[in-house]
């Protein structure tokens, strides 16, 4: 994918504040600090279009990166153990489930797990939501430079089984440092949002 634009378009808390241009959309879900910003960073070859952060919790409202005037890059909100009030996590909570539930260009949600770990509580529930409400999932394996390829061939089944992946659902090794499975989950957005470039 030949990258000529890709900035924000908007920060929105407000279903009111969303976007009326109509592109279809890919939102990145998954718990705070397993590196949303850092994967659209990657995908759209930028250092800082969303901004990343060591500190969970960075990203507290929905944000919208217009991508050569025919998508939408749509990063969530982290769910998890992100350092902040249980009313800001419910408003947080209420605020994805708006969103993935009543936005009807939302074409696939990228949901990104940690390689290094077993899919939490919090990844497992999201998965089964996805699944329930017909959407489209892709899951991202992150940080995949971080273990040795034996590792990675130990982690790989263990998180498939842990989420109960069938055949049809796609599962994507990535790294936003060695850029690994850039191309392929491109591939998969461009082929979702009816995109041919």
């Amino acid at each position: 994918m030949i990258i000529r634009k890709a900035e924000i378009e908007c920060v929105a808390a407000l279903k009111s504040q969303y976007p009326t241009k109509g592109y279809p959309e890919v939102a990145f879900a998954g718990r705070s600090n397993v590196g949303k910003s850092s994967l659209i960073n990657a995908l759209v070859n930028r250092k800082a279009l969303a901004r990343t952060s060591s500190k969970p919790g960075k990203t507290r409202t929905i944000n919208f990166y217009n991508i050569n005037d025919a998508l939408f890059l749509v990063d969530l909100p982290g769910y998890g153990y992100a350092q902040v009030s249980k009313e800001e996590k419910k408003k947080w909570g209420a605020m994805i489930e708006g969103y993935l539930n009543g936005r009807d260009e939302l074409r696939l949600v990228i949901l990104l797990v940690d390689i290094r770990h077993e899919p939490t509580q919090d990844d497992k529930l999201m998965l089964e939501w996805m699944r329930q409400t017909g959407k489209k999932v892709v899951v991202v394996a992150t940080k995949s430079d971080k273990l040795s390829n034996n590792q990675l061939m130990k982690q790989v089944p263990l998180i498939k089984k842990s989420l109960k992946l069938t055949e049809e659902e796609s599962f994507v090794l990535f790294s936003s440092e060695t850029k690994r499975g850039k191309d392929e989950l491109w591939e998969i957005i461009k082929n979702e949002c009816g995109i041919s470039e």
